[in-house]
């Protein structure tokens, strides 16, 4: 009998069609996100799973999946899934660490200019027919000769800085492994500390995993040492940010802005978390600017991404019986 995968999300026919000639596929043929109970009905019996950004997986999930053997995640950021759980019941996890950097880096910079020219209110205005031709309204700030502070110089960190290089900005960062020389030498950057990069940025830009030590890194303590009148944009994950502490800057006009396509109600794995966007969030029109977690969805990317995730199932199914579990093991995966 052929082994069983089950995908929990909409992907192209194509990937089905790559995965059907070795394997039983169940799709979900739906735009829809699967509850946590019909994914384990589904997956019960199971060999192999495709997750994406809404699943996670923990001890209980694996309890009840058994047959379990490759878990093929079509994302970069794990921090939903239970990797050590995996590991321990020799169960190999695969992530597509390269594919989704592009994406991510052009969502981000359309946030930064969306939020920081109106683009959205100068929209609204439009479509509520106040337009009868130019008026001195909606005065936003340029990217010339501005201050931007990416806290995070991994791969997305690094796109966005190649690709403001030609506004004219100046670009700072911080991380906690600094890139060569030559390197900050070829992007234009300079590297300065985080407390630094809050007191120098007219905008913010955080770029770093979620885990105990960036959650919730921007604060109402960081905040209070952002330049008054600055923005925030955040587009890695949502509870890199304390949503309630950036709803009370904004009241208090410390933020100018803030525009996110990540929310904390999305870290499925952090027990404490909000289960929606704060309302005094969605409430503020004239100083957010939201997306619905768009970073990697651009139609080819999502096409690739998927199909890397099945080649990695391929593989695996191919190649478990030779080697150890080293691919399922943390040290081995790259964010």
């Amino acid at each position: 009998m052929k082994p069983k995968v089950v995908i929990t999300n909409w992907v192209h026919p194509g990937v089905i069609g790559f995965l059907s000639g070795a394997c039983e596929v169940v799709p979900n043929k739906t735009r829809e996100i699967l509850s946590r109970e019909e994914i384990v009905r589904l997956a019960k019996d199971t060999q192999a799973i495709m997750v994406f950004m809404p699943d996670y997986i923990d001890e209980s999930f694996l309890d009840k999946c058994p047959s379990l053997k490759i878990v093929g995640a079509a994302l970069k950021g794990y921090d939903n899934f239970d990797v050590n759980a995996c590991t321990n019941r020799g169960i190999w996890f695969s992530i597509v660490p390269d594919l989704l950097t592009v994406p991510t880096a052009e969502l981000a910079i359309g946030l930064l200019i969306g939020i920081t020219r109106k683009m959205l209110q100068g929209d609204c205005s439009i479509r509520n027919r106040n337009f009868r031709g130019w008026r001195p309204v909606f005065y936003g700030s340029g990217l010339s000769g501005s201050t931007l502070g990416i806290p995070g110089m991994g791969s997305v960190g690094q796109a966005i800085a190649k690709r403001l290089s030609c506004f004219d900005m100046t670009i700072i960062y911080n991380d906690l492994i600094r890139l060569s020389e030559e390197k900050e030498r070829a992007l234009d950057l300079q590297y300065v500390s985080l407390g630094e990069l809050l007191r120098k940025s007219d905008y913010v830009v955080p770029m770093v995993p979620l885990n105990n030590a960036t959650k919730h890194l921007i604060n109402s303590g960081a905040i209070a040492k952002m330049k008054q009148g600055s923005y925030l944009i955040n587009a890695c994950r949502g509870s890199v940010v304390d949503e309630m502490a950036v709803a009370a800057a904004l009241e208090t006009g410390h933020l100018a802005g803030y525009a996110a396509d990540v929310f904390e109600m999305e870290d499925w794995a952090l027990r404490d978390r909000s289960c929606s966007i704060p309302e005094r969030l969605l409430n503020n029109m004239s100083q957010t600017l939201f997306t619905p977690h768009l970073g990697s969805a651009v139609d080819s990317a999502r096409r690739e991404i998927s199909m890397e995730a099945a080649r990695n199932q391929h593989y695996t199914r191919k190649h478990a019986t030779h080697a150890g579990n080293d691919l399922a093991s943390p040290r081995n995966m790259e964010r």
